[in-house]
C-alpha cells in the first residue's frame, strides 16, 4: 500500500494537466507520508534501545547480586553446574542443596554462557523470591523441585513479554504464566531466564534458514563455534544449554524448532505428539493454523532428564488446567521395557540426500543398536502408516537434518533440509533427537564429493554451508506413532547407551 501511494504522488506529479495547486497538496500528502514513516521508525528505534538498556540493567543487577570472594562458594557452584539432573534433583529433595545455591549457580552461568553467545533475553524476575519460598517451606516436594528451568521467548510468563523478536509485541506481556509453566512450578520447578528466537521465529523455515536473529535481542551463535547457527526456532534454549548454561528448557516444535538446535548444539531435545502436553499458554507466530500443530517439549543434555520432565509434566495438574490434553500419564511400563526392539531405519530421503557425517550417524547407531540385541530393518522408506503395520516395527531411526551446524554468513536459505523434522509434525508422530558423534576429518573430506540429489545449486550451497565443520555435534533422530512417547524415549534411552558403553 505504502509503495501505491508514493507512485501514485509522483504519477500525479509528472501530469502537467493538473493545476499546480492539486500538486502542491499531494507534495504535502507525500511528505507527511514519508515524515510518518521516519517518525514511527525512530520511535521503535528508541523503543528497541530502551528495552535493551532496561534488559542490560535487569542482567547485571543479578550479577552483582551473584557476586562472592567466598571459595566454597565459587567450588560449590562448579560442582551443580556438573551434575546431571537426575543428580540435582536427588540432593535437593536429600537437603544437600538449596534452591537458592543452585539458581545462583546456574545464573551465574547462564549470563558467562550469554555474554558469549547472545542466548538469553531476559531474567525472569521473581526467580530468587521463588527459591527462597522453596527454601523456606521446607517441603522438598516435587519431582523438580527447586531445578532451574529455561523458557522460550514466546512462552508465558505473567507480566513478561512475548515478542517474537518484534516490535510490535515489545509491550505485548502475559496475564498469566502458561500450562506448562503452571504445573513446572507445581512440580517445584524454578523458572530463571527467558530466550531468544528468529524474528517472528520463522527463521527454521523460511528466512535465512534455520538460523536466529531479530532486531530486538540480537543474533545468538552456536556454542560450540560461533561461526555457525545454534538452528532455530529453540534457539536461545538449544544454545544456552549446549553452552552449560541450563540444565533443563522447555522450547516448542512445529517443523523441528526443538529438534534442529539440539541436534546443532549438541544436547537432546524431545517434540511429543501435539497435545500430549499442553500448548495453552504461548503465542504462536500464525494464531490459527491447522493442520500442523505445534507442541511444546522438553530440551535437555541427556535422555533421563527429558524423561523425568516428561514425567513431571503428564500429571493430573495438566489435564486439569487444560482439558484438551487427554489424560494419558507417563507410562513407565513401556519405558522401562527390556523387550528387544524391532528398528526401522533411513539413511537419508531422495528428496534432500544427507551428508557423510549424517548417513554416518546412523550408520553407526543402527549398529551399535544390532550389537545390544535390537533388530533393524534395513532401508524404511515407503508411504508411513501402511510401511509401519507391514514392516512390523515399533519405532523408527533416521537422521535428524541432512546436515551438522551450517555457517551463518555467506549462505543462501537452506530450508529444504528441514524436511527430516518436519515430516514428523505433519505426521503427528513424536520424536526426539540424540547425539551420537562428531564431525570427522573423513566426514569434511567426502563432503567434497557431495552431490546431494540432484547436484544442482542447492546442493552446492548444502556443501558450502556445512564444510569445515569438523568437531560439531551430530546427532540421530529417534520416531515412534502418534501418543508412543514413552516408545520413543525408549529408543532414545537405547541410542545413548549404546554410545556411553
Amino acid at each position: 500500500m505504502s509503495d501505491f501511494i508514493v507512485n501514485f504522488c509522483f504519477d500525479v506529479l509528472e501530469d502537467s494537466r493538473l493545476p499546480v495547486v492539486v500538486g502542491t497538496t499531494l507534495v504535502g500528502v507525500l511528505t507527511l507520508y514519508v515524515g510518518h514513516k521516519v517518525y514511527t521508525r525512530q520511535q521503535f528505534k528508541r523503543k528497541v534501545r530502551r528495552k535493551n538498556e532496561e534488559r542490560q540493567k535487569t542482567l547485571q543487577d543479578v550479577l552483582r547480586s551473584l557476586l562472592t570472594d567466598d571459595k566454597e562458594v565459587e567450588t560449590k557452584r562448579k560442582e551443580i553446574i556438573s551434575l546431571t539432573l537426575p543428580q540435582l534433583s536427588q540432593q535437593l529433595k536429600d537437603g544437600q542443596l538449596s534452591a537458592v545455591q543452585v539458581l545462583q549457580a546456574y545464573q551465574e552461568k547462564a549470563f558467562a554462557v550469554h555474554d558469549d553467545i547472545n542466548c538469553v533475553t531476559e531474567p525472569i524476575p521473581d526467580a530468587l523470591v521463588r527459591a527462597e519460598e522453596l527454601d523456606r517451606a521446607g517441603q522438598r516436594s516435587g519431582l523438580l523441585y527447586g531445578v532451574p528451568v529455561s523458557i522460550k521467548d514466546n512462552i508465558n510468563i505473567k507480566g513478561m513479554a512475548n515478542t517474537l523478536g518484534l516490535v510490535k509485541y515489545l509491550e505485548n506481556y502475559a496475564e498469566e504464566d502458561s500450562v506448562i509453566v503452571r504445573v513446572l512450578m507445581k512440580q517445584g520447578a524454578v523458572p530463571f531466564v527467558k530466550t531468544n528466537v528468529p524474528q517472528a521465529m520463522m527463521d527454521l523455515t523460511f528466512f535465512n534458514s534455520i538460523s536466529c536473529s531479530n532486531p530486538l535481542f540480537g543474533t545468538t551463535l552456536n556454542p560450540h563455534d560461533h561461526t555457525r547457527s545454534p538452528g532455530g526456532s529453540s534457539s536461545g534454549e538449544g544454545a544456552l544449554i549446549g553452552g552449560g548454561g541450563s540444565i533443563l528448557g522447555i522450547g516448542n516444535d512445529i517443523a523441528g524448532s526443538i529438534r534442529i538446535p539440539a541436534h546443532f548444539c549438541g544436547i537432546c531435545g524431545f517434540k511429543p505428539t501435539a497435545n500430549r502436553l499442553s500448548k495453552q499458554g504461548y503465542l504462536n507466530c500464525s494464531p490459527g493454523q491447522q493442520g500442523v500443530i505445534g507442541t511444546c517439549g522438553p530440551m535437555a543434555r541427556d535422555v533421563d532428564s527429558l524423561v523425568l520432565v516428561m514425567k513431571a509434566l503428564l500429571v493430573p495438574d495438566m489435564f486439569q488446567l487444560d482439558p484438551l490434553v487427554p489424560p494419558i500419564p507417563f507410562r513407565h511400563e513401556i519405558y522401562e521395557s527390556k523387550k528387544p526392539l524391532k528398528i526401522g531405519y533411513i539413511l537419508d530421503w531422495e528428496l534432500q540426500l544427507a551428508t557423510p557425517a549424517i548417513t554416518r550417524a546412523v550408520e553407526i547407531t543402527k549398529e551399535a543398536l544390532e550389537k545390544a540385541g535390537h533388530e533393524t530393518i534395513q532401508d524404511y522408506v515407503r508411504e508411513f502408516l501402511d510401511a509401519w503395520e507391514e514392516a512390523d516395527i515399533d519405532v523408527l531411526l533416521c537422521p535428524a537434518t541432512p546436515i551438522p551446524a551450517f555457517k551463518v554468513e555467506g549462505v543462501s536459505a537452506l530450508s529444504e533440509t528441514t524436511l527430516y523434522t518436519f515430516i514428523f509434525n505433519l505426521l503427528n508422530f513424536p520424536a526426539g533427537v540424540v547425539p551420537v558423534t562428531k564431525v570427522t576429518e573423513e566426514d569434511d573430506r567426502l563432503l567434497d564429493d557431495y552431490i546431494g540429489s540432484n547436484n544442482d545449486i542447492f546442493d552446492r550451497y548444502v556443501r558450502q554451508a556445512t564444510k569445515g565443520a569438523v568437531g560439531m555435534p551430530v546427532a540421530v533422530q529417534c520416531v515412534a506413532l502418534p501418543w508412543q512417547e514413552e516408545a520413543c524415549l525408549r529408543l532414545m534411552k537405547e541410542v545413548e547407551t549404546v554410545f556411553k558403553l
